[in-house]
C-alpha cells in the first residue's frame, strides 16, 4: 500500500500467481507461480520495494502457501496432490499425501497446537485436514484470536 492507502504493484509478468506470503518480519515475500512450476522469493526493503527476485523452489504446480514457525514454507501442489514442507533454505522436510485427488490448492493451519493443515481439494471439491510435524504460523487476520 502507498502512504495514502492505495494498492501498489510490486511485480508483474507472473504466471498464475497464488499463495502470497511474507515472513514474520516482512523482509521476504514468497509467491507460487503455478503455471511456471516455481515459487519466487523476493527480498523487500523497509519502504516495501522489491530488491531482488529469485527461485526459492521449483516443483510441479505449486499453489497454496503457508509459513511455519521457523521461517519455512508449506506448499500445496495443484497437480500432484501433496503438501510439501520446506525449511527456510528450501530443503524438503516432509511430504503429506492428499486423501482425495491430485489437485490440492489452498492451505491454512489451525488446531490447538497449530499443527493441523487444512487444505482445499479442487479436484474433489473437498476440505481436508492432516497432522503436520511442524507448527504453522497464524495468518495476520487470525493472530491473537482464540
Amino acid at each position: 500500500m502507498t502512504a495514502d492507502g492505495k494498492p501498489r504493484r510490486l511485480l508483474f509478468c507472473g504466471l498464475n500467481p497464488h499463495g502470497l506470503r511474507t515472513n514474520a518480519d516482512e523482509t521476504v515475500f514468497c509467491v507460487a507461480m503455478t503455471n511456471a512450476n516455481v515459487i519466487w522469493r523476493h527480498s523487500l526493503m523497509s519502504d516495501g520495494d522489491v530488491t531482488s527476485v529469485g527461485t526459492f523452489v521449483q516443483l510441479s504446480g505449486p499453489d497454496g502457501l503457508a509459513l511455519i514457525e521457523d521461517g519455512g514454507l508449506v506448499v500445496t501442489h495443484a497437480r500432484v496432490g501433496v503438501i510439501c514442507v520446506f525449511d527456510a533454505r528450501g530443503r524438503p522436510l516432509d511430504r503429506i499425501n492428499s486423501a482425495a485427488s491430485d489437485c490440492s490448492t489452498n492451505i491454512a493451519f489451525g488446531g490447538p497446537d497449530n499443527r493441523t493443515p487444512y487444505t482445499t481439494d479442487a479436484g474433489g471439491g473437498l476440505l481436508q485436514r492432516a497432522h503436520a510435524p511442524v507448527a504453522g504460523r497464524q495468518v495476520f487476520s487470525h493472530a491473537g484470536r482464540a
